[in-house]
C-alpha cells in the first residue's frame, strides 16, 4: 500500500482549489526531479458556480454572455487539463487526485480507466448502473439508448507522469447550470445527477467516503488519516 494524503476541502473557490493543487503538483515534480519519491494526494471539494475550458475547447460551447455570468455568479477559467468545457458548483463531488503515477506502476490510460471504475463502483453502491463509451472520457447512463446520460465527467494533465485536475460527479447538482454550455462539446446528450435518478438528495459526506474508498482498492492506497 501506499501512502496518501487525503483533504476534504468543503466548499472551496475554484482559483483557491487550483492554486492549491499547482502547488503540490509542482512540489511532486520537483521531487521527482531531485530523486524523492512524493506521497500522493487526494482533493475532495464542492466550487462555487464555475465554467471551466480544457485545452481543446470550443469558446462558442460557452452560450452564456457575460451580463448572464454575472447574473449566475459563476466565474470562468481556461485551464491546463484535457476536454473541453463543463461546469463546476454546490451539489457536485470534485476530485483531484495529485498522484505520482510512476510509483503506481499505470500509465495514463490505465490512470483514466480507475478514475472511471471508481465512479462506477461509487454509483453501484447506490444501484445506480453506469457504464464507459468508447472514444468517450467520462461515465454514462443508459449507455446506447434513447436516454444516455452523462453524470460523471473526467479531465486530467500529467507531467513527467505527475497527475492533476481529476472528475466531477453529479451528486445533487443542480443540472440548469449546464444549460449555459454545451457540456464536454457534445451536445445532444443530456446529464444527470445521483439525486435526479434516485429522487432524493444524496449525502455528499457518505458519497466522498466511498468514493475514496474505491480509490484506494483500484489505486492500492492508505490514507494518512486512516488507521495505519
Amino acid at each position: 500500500m501506499q501512502m496518501c494524503n487525503r483533504k476534504d476541502l468543503g466548499l472551496m473557490d475554484y482559483k483557491d482549489a487550483w492554486d492549491l493543487q499547482l502547488s503540490l503538483f509542482e512540489e511532486k515534480i520537483k521531487a521527482k526531479t531531485n530523486g524523492e519519491k512524493p506521497q500522493h494526494d487526494l482533493l475532495l471539494v464542492e466550487h462555487p458556480h464555475v465554467y471551466t475550458f480544457g485545452k481543446s475547447a470550443e469558446r462558442s460551447n460557452l452560450l452564456a454572455d457575460a451580463e448572464t455570468l454575472s447574473q449566475i455568479g459563476a466565474g470562468v477559467y481556461d485551464i491546463e487539463r484535457g476536454g473541453d468545457i463543463t461546469y463546476h458548483g454546490p451539489g457536485q463531488l470534485v476530485a483531484y487526485p495529485i498522484f505520482d503515477l510512476e510509483q503506481l506502476g499505470v500509465g495514463v490510460k490505465v490512470f483514466v480507466e480507475g478514475i472511471e471504475t471508481a465512479i462506477m463502483r461509487t454509483l453501484a453502491d447506490w444501484d445506480i448502473v453506469a457504464e464507459t463509451i468508447p472514444g468517450r472520457i467520462g461515465v454514462w447512463l443508459d449507455k446506447d439508448k434513447p436516454r444516455e446520460r452523462k453524470i460523471a465527467a473526467i479531465g486530467i494533465k500529467c507531467s513527467r507522469f505527475v497527475s492533476m485536475h481529476g472528475l466531477a460527479l453529479n451528486v445533487n447538482t443542480n443540472l440548469s447550470m449546464f444549460n449555459h454550455i454545451v457540456p464536454c462539446g457534445i451536445s445532444d446528450k443530456q446529464v444527470c445527477s445521483m439525486e435526479g435518478e434516485l429522487g432524493r438528495q444524496i449525502d455528499m459526506f457518505v458519497v466522498k467516503n466511498t468514493l475514496g474508498k474505491h480509490f484506494a482498492s483500484i489505486f492500492g492506497l492508505q490514507y494518512n488519516d486512516e488507521p495505519q
